[in-house]
């Protein structure tokens, strides 16, 4: 079997060809692939800075010099498992409600086919129709959520669906394992000071972010390892998680959050995990002069793909 492979920088310059993820080849139907690419180029649900509707577009263009092999863990991906591009989700830049209902209708056949999606936000509200497709497929997922809001408010502006919103949603639905659901880097101020207990009530463990100042999380990710075991599990990456001196292009950043190496031993840590999907959110590219913050995200995304069950290592 021939395998995709990222377009290389001696065949077309890598300021130049088509803008896909890691230049990948872009396909219409997810038959035949391993996993795929996916963005969803959504802010309709963002409460404070917009922008991340130009996320995906974004992270696509900084992910051309990244190359096939991960040098500090081995990882292959290219060499056993097809990847390609799926394109973006046509949202309805008009109606959220719309727009949930058209991602779930675009990635239920995607998770059916035996695809792996990850996913280029878009804000965070993306992830409760994603869940809901997951759930069709596995039944209830384990969940590692990194991030610096829980994103479990009852309601923003009155509102049920929104960004803040999510695994409160994905909690009353039950699409999540609850006992198996860990939520990683959480700080900054609250409306309440029990904003973090509802979640501990539902059986998610909680570990704030000052909890891991200046620690290694590798420790970390094996208690996670032994927690969630074999059980169908999505990875959530909101750009937030890290600290703004590293991912200042987002829309609600807070300080004294995670760092760049703490980022990577996360993911790196989810490997021998029975990962179903994962999504890396909250993108903004109006905030993102520098381009650093999509440069991370869409290494960040490549960091998940190896991670993937069925890579090879070297």
């Amino acid at each position: 079997m021939s395998f995709n492979q990222p377009l290389g920088g001696n065949s077309m310059p890598r300021f130049g060809g088509i803008a896909s993820m890691m230049r990948l080849p872009v396909v219409d139907s997810p038959v035949g692939l391993h996993a795929g690419f996916i963005g969803v180029p959504l802010d309709i649900g963002t409460s404070h800075r917009p922008g991340t509707r130009f996320g995906p577009r974004q992270i696509r263009a900084e992910s051309a010099l990244i190359r096939p092999y991960n040098m500090a863990t081995g990882a292959a991906p290219f060499d056993a498992l097809q990847v390609a591009d799926l394109g973006d989700v046509a949202i309805n830049t008009y109606n959220l409600q719309k727009s949930v209902e058209l991602i779930e209708q675009h990635y239920r056949p995607v998770v059916q086919s035996g695809c792996i999606p990850l996913t280029l936000g878009g804000d965070h509200t993306i992830v409760l129709p994603i869940l809901r497709a997951m759930a069709a497929k596995h039944g209830p997922v384990a969940l590692v959520h990194v991030d610096a809001h829980a994103d479990v408010n009852d309601d923003m502006f009155g509102e049920r669906i929104a960004h803040g919103t999510p695994f409160r949603r994905a909690v009353e639905e039950g699409l999540l394992q609850c006992d198996k659901v860990w939520q990683i880097g959480l700080r900054g101020s609250g409306y309440a000071a029990e904003d973090f207990d509802w979640p501990r009530q539902q059986g998610f463990t909680v570990v704030q972010a000052h909890e891991v100042w200046y620690q290694s999380l590798a420790p970390l990710m094996q208690r996670v390892r032994a927690a969630i075991g074999n059980a169908p599990c999505y990875l959530s990456f909101d750009i937030d998680g890290i600290d703004p001196s590293f991912a200042g292009g987002t829309g609600t950043p807070e300080i004294g959050g995670l760092t760049v190496p703490q980022a990577l031993e996360i993911i790196r840590g989810c490997r021998g995990l029975n990962l179903v999907g994962a999504d890396l959110v909250e993108v903004s590219p109006p905030y993102d002069t520098t381009g650093n913050t999509a440069l991370l995200g869409a290494n960040l995304l490549y960091e998940m793909l190896c991670v993937l069950p069925g890579v090879k290592y070297r």
